[in-house]
């Protein structure tokens, strides 16, 4: 069985759309960054403490991830307010920014971590569609604040990379791994 230790609900959808069958089972791990930590590190540091920090039995594959958002050199975690969430928001408007998703894979002994990268380029935002976006509530769990699957979907310019990593899970390269690891539901 597949194990996901994350509380996203987003991670659990792409994983169910893909008919990747799994169990949740949330961790509690810190979050914040370390000094000097470069962003594609800290999301893989993350998604290493988070499947290490689940439980599972012989056999039993874990799957932990952590997605960031950085653009001009700041990662945007989850808003911690409104005003957080329009402040990003205004960071991220008419340019280009980076998504990463960290990833680990753990089976008995074997620990697989890998990284995802995208760059999404945002149309210009006005002030009233950042404040109206905002009061949606959608932002509000949103590493970067945004949901590039949501209302937000009509901000985004273009991608480059794996659209489900801006969701939250590159699930492309999940599969992947999977089937290296001898997963038996890696097939059609």
């Amino acid at each position: 069985m597949l194990i996901l230790a994350s509380a996203s609900p987003r991670r659990h959808e792409l994983l169910v759309s893909a008919g990747i069958p799994h169990v949740v089972q949330p961790t509690n791990v810190p979050e914040s960054i370390d000094p000097g930590e470069p962003p594609e590190a800290f999301v893989q540091r993350l998604a290493r403490d988070k499947a290490s920090a689940a439980k599972r039995g012989p056999g039993e594959i874990v799957l932990g991830a952590d997605t960031a958002v950085v653009v001009a050199g700041e990662v945007l975690g989850k808003p911690e307010n409104d005003a957080d969430a329009a402040r990003m928001l205004r960071l991220l408007s008419g340019r280009g920014h980076m998504v990463y998703t960290g990833i680990c894979l753990l089976r008995d002994t074997v620990r697989v971590i890998d990284l995802a990268s995208t760059k999404v380029f945002l149309l210009p935002l006005t002030e009233e569609e950042i404040a109206g976006y905002t009061r949606s509530g959608e932002p509000r769990d949103k590493a970067g604040a945004y949901g590039i699957q949501g209302l937000a979907s009509k901000f985004v310019w273009s991608i480059e990379g794996c659209y489900h990593n801006v969701v939250g899970l590159p699930i492309s390269l999940v599969y992947k791994h999977l089937k290296a690891l001898g997963w038996p539901y890696a097939r059609a």
